[in-house]
């Protein structure tokens, strides 16, 4: 079993990549154009970050269309409660990181839910890989 500080960080990590790639995406974009071919809301943004994550898990633990489904649904709601409780808290790194601990605890118990036990388990092994992976495939876009 991982230490609790290593699911938060693993969490951070995830909503990190999630709104820094995006805003390196979007970068990239305004920089080859003057003129953005497209205007993506933050929420758009969120939104393909969910995808994105779902779909490399959904590769890697092997998961039913039904599990991914679901699966980006908690994910959607885990990003919403992150960014509500970095919000709330703001420099109270105390009360974050209680928040975060909450937000994780469920996040987890959702997903393991929603998996069959072996996918549980090789979720938990692969974790770093797939968060190699997701930023692999953000980097390549």
């Amino acid at each position: 079993m991982f230490p609790l500080r290593t699911w938060l960080l693993a969490l951070l990590l995830l909503v990190t990549l999630a709104t820094g790639c995006a805003r390196r995406r979007r970068a990239k974009a305004e920089t080859a154009t003057s003129v953005p071919t497209e205007t993506r809301t933050p929420e758009d943004i969120r939104r393909e970050n969910v995808r994105d994550l779902a779909s490399v898990m959904a590769d890697e633990l092997k998961l039913r269309d039904e599990q991914t489904l679901r699966i980006r649904q908690v994910l959607a709601a885990t990003v919403e409660q992150v960014n509500a409780a970095q919000t709330k808290f703001g420099t109270d790194r105390a009360g974050l990181t209680s928040a975060l601990r909450r937000i994780n605890s469920t996040s987890e118990g959702q997903l393991k839910q929603i998996m069959t036990p072996a996918q549980y388990q090789l979720y938990q092994q692969r974790k770093p890989q797939i968060q190699q992976k997701l930023r692999e495939q953000r980097a390549g876009n």
